[in-house]
């Protein structure tokens, strides 16, 4: 029996600008997107009919019938071959990095390759016939397809590839839910200033973090005034040696720590792991995803 495995790396929102909003309610965003060696991973077999399992420390709520985007994606590709899908959750759902997102692209990536025969070809027309129905699922899922830095504009449709350094990082989520739709509602300005129109070259990580230090989450403010953990996670990520930008990823709650080394980054991930043992926390370095996406015939 064919078995593809694919990696659903965590996504993160270097910047977040909401520079809009549509008649349809949709906002208008302007993100720096990366992707983290830390994620879920998703199994699927060649199956009579379509099922899905979870497991892994993350998997406590998450659903497996159709409310499951992991499966939902899957069921778009209707010419496709049915499926058992297992997952293994090791992203917290809904904290503002792409779980669900990521969970859907790594079905439709390897949806495809199962289709395939375990290859890659054909991807870009199968994911062209059914693009309105994979944004219509969720806005993130295409930047989720390709894992790869981006400028991504719209409401995630518009994206554009960007040379970026790999950047040390934490990422830390505090346990706490946070509801996008509440955030956007707690936003008071939503016409704001997008990033340069042409991006500076970013030679090494300093270049990129000093460019980012300028921009900004709009949703940050709001998210925080929602849920004060937010706040707590920042300062804590802030006061480690080493640590250059801290910032919320998405909606939130997770939020990461750029850092000058590595070694610096994994130390202060076991000193907030220590002091706060209840928190999700991961290191790694953003945008060294070493062919990790892509799927994998076993």
């Amino acid at each position: 029996m064919k078995r593809i495995e694919v990696f659903a790396p965590a996504k993160v929102n270097l910047s977040l600008h909401v520079t809009g909003r549509r008649t349809d309610g949709y906002h208008l965003l302007d993100s720096l997107v990366v992707f983290a060696p830390v994620g879920d991973r998703l199994v699927l077999r060649g199956a009579d009919d379509w099922s899905l399992t979870v497991d892994g420390p993350e998997a406590e709520d998450v659903p497996t019938d159709g409310r499951n985007l992991a499966l939902a994606a899957a069921t778009l590709l209707g010419d496709a071959p049915r499926a058992a899908l297992s997952l293994h959750k090791a992203l917290p759902p809904a904290s503002g990095i792409g779980g669900g997102s990521a969970d859907a692209a790594a079905a439709l990536r390897g949806m495809i390759s199962l289709a395939n025969d375990g290859t890659a070809g054909g991807d870009g027309a199968a994911l062209d016939r059914h693009a309105p129905g994979i944004l219509a699922l969720g806005a993130d899922i295409p930047m989720c397809l390709r894992s790869a830095p981006a400028r991504v504009r719209g409401i995630g449709e518009d994206q554009s590839p960007v040379n970026l350094p790999p950047l040390p990082a934490v990422l830390v989520n505090p346990r706490r839910p946070v509801s996008t739709p509440e955030i956007f509602r707690r936003l008071e300005c939503r016409d704001n200033p997008a990033m340069p129109d042409v991006l500076p070259p970013f030679p090494d990580a300093v270049a990129l973090v000093a460019f980012l230090a300028g921009m900004r989450n709009d949703l940050e403010a709001p998210a925080c005034a929602a849920q004060p953990a937010i706040v707590e996670v920042l300062a804590a990520l802030r006061k480690r040696g080493g640590c250059r930008l801290a910032r919320m990823s998405g909606s939130g709650a997770t939020c990461f720590g750029l850092f000058d080394s590595n070694d610096e980054a994994e130390a202060a991930a076991a000193a907030i792991s220590r002091e706060h043992p209840g928190w999700w926390v991961a290191h790694g370095a953003l945008g060294d995803m070493s062919g990790r996406a892509a799927p994998v015939r076993q």
